[in-house]
C-alpha cells in the first residue's frame, strides 16, 4: 500500500501558512506531511524560511491524525546532533508519536551560515552516521558521554525523551547514500525514479519506508504553471552538483538566469490534467517507493486541493 502525502514548503511559506496548510492536508485526508528543514530558501521569490521546530508546535496542537515528517533535517553542521535529538523527541512528543526524523547531508545553503565549512560529501556521510548514533542514544533517557571521531557530547539526558522510537529516515542521491540509510535508517528518503536507489537499499537490508516527492504545479493551463515553476522554483533545474555548493540564495538567482522557462518541465507535472499527475505517480511506485508526497509549486495551493478531493486521490489509491 501506498501512502500520499503533501509537501509544506517553508521557503515558500510563512508559519502560519504552514500550520493552516497542514490541517488542510488533514482534513483533505493525506495521510502525511514532509516539511522542509532549511535556513535559507533557494531564491528570494520564494520569500520565507521559518524555523521548523516552532511550525511542528503549530501543527501539533491542531491536528490529530496527520503524520510529520522533517524533509529533511542535517544534523551535522547548524545543528549538532545533541541539539536535534533534543528538537525531534519534544515534537514526537507533542505529536503524540507522529513524527518522523528526515535526516540529510545537507547543502551549503543552509550549513556554512556559522562559519563553518561544509566538508566533502563522503565525509559528510561518515559525520551523519555518528549523528545517527547520537541521535538514538540520547531518545533512550539515559546520560550520554560521546567522544566520537566528530563530535563531543558530555553529561547529556534527554528528560522528555520520546514515548516510543521515532523513525530516522535517511535522505540521499545514489547508491552509496542507498546504502547508508540500509545500514544506519529506518527508512530511505529518495530523489527522483531510480529504482537502483531502492533496490540498493533493500540489497544491504533496507526494509522501512521509502518516500519520494512528486513535483506539480496544478492550474488552469500548463503555460501559467510553466511560468510560475520557472519565476518560483527555478532552481530545481540546477543539476549536479551546484546545489550543494552555492553557498547564498544570491547565487541561486545568478545560476537561475541561466535556466530557460521550456528547462522547468523536466521532473514537475504541469497544468490541469488529473491523468497527468495519475502517469507521474506511477513512475514512482514502480521505482519502489511507497510514500509519495506532493509539492504544489506556487501560491495557488487552492487548484492542487480541488484536485486532489475531486478525484485525483482516489484514482492514485487504487493504483
Amino acid at each position: 500500500m501506498t501512502d500520499f502525502g503533501y509537501t509544506l514548503s517553508s521557503e515558500e511559506r510563512g508559519p502560519k501558512e504552514l500550520v493552516d496548510l497542514a490541517v488542510r492536508a488533514e482534513d483533505a485526508g493525506f495521510d502525511f506531511c514532509s516539511i522542509s528543514d532549511h535556513f535559507h530558501p533557494w531564491v528570494q521569490n520564494q520569500g520565507h524560511s521559518p524555523f521548523v521546530w516552532g511550525v511542528l508546535g503549530g501543527i501539533a496542537a491542531r491536528t490529530s491524525r496527520l503524520q510529520l515528517a522533517t524533509g529533511v533535517t542535517c544534523p551535522l553542521v547548524r545543528m549538532h546532533p545533541a541539539i536535534v535529538a533534543h528538537a525531534a523527541a519534544t515534537a514526537s512528543l507533542l505529536l503524540d508519536g507522529r513524527f518522523s526524523l528526515g535526516v540529510g547531508t545537507g547543502e551549503a545553503l543552509n550549513e556554512h551560515i556559522l562559519g563553518h565549512r561544509l566538508p566533502p560529501l563522503e565525509v559528510r556521510r561518515d559525520m551523519l552516521e555518528e549523528a545517527v548514533d547520537v541521535i538514538r542514544r540520547l531518545w533512550t533517557g539515559e546520560t550520554v558521554d560521546h567522544h566520537g571521531e566528530i563530535y563531543t557530547v558530555e553529561n547529556a539526558r534527554l528528560f522528555d525523551p520520546p514515548a516510543e522510537p521515532i523513525p530516522v529516515i535517511v535522505s540521499g542521491f545514489g547508491q552509496a547514500s542507498a546504502e547508508l540509510a540500509g545500514r544506519v535508517g529506518d527508512g530511505f528518503w529518495g530523489h527522483g525514479t531510480d529504482a537502483a536507489q531502492v533496490e540498493r537499499y533493500r540489497d544491504v537490508g533496507g526494509t522501512g519506508p521509502r518516500y519520494a516527492q512528486v513535483n506539480v504545479c496544478v492550474g488552469a493551463d500548463v503555460d501559467t504553471c510553466r511560468r510560475t515553476v520557472h519565476d518560483v522554483w527555478p532552481n530545481g533545474a540546477i543539476p549536479g552538483q551546484l546545489a550543494q555548493d552555492l553557498p547564498t540564495w544570491t547565487h541561486f538567482e545568478q545560476v537561475s538566469g541561466l535556466v530557460a522557462e521550456e528547462d522547468v518541465e523536466s521532473g514537475v507535472t504541469l497544468g490541469p490534467d488529473p491523468d497527468a499527475v495519475t502517469k507521474s505517480v506511477q513512475q514512482f511506485v514502480d521505482a519502489g517507493f511507497d510514500h509519495i508526497y506532493f509539492h504544489q509549486i506556487g501560491p495557488d495551493q487552492d487548484a492542487w486541493f480541488d484536485m486532489w478531493t475531486s478525484g485525483l486521490a482516489d484514482a492514485l489509491r487504487a493504483l
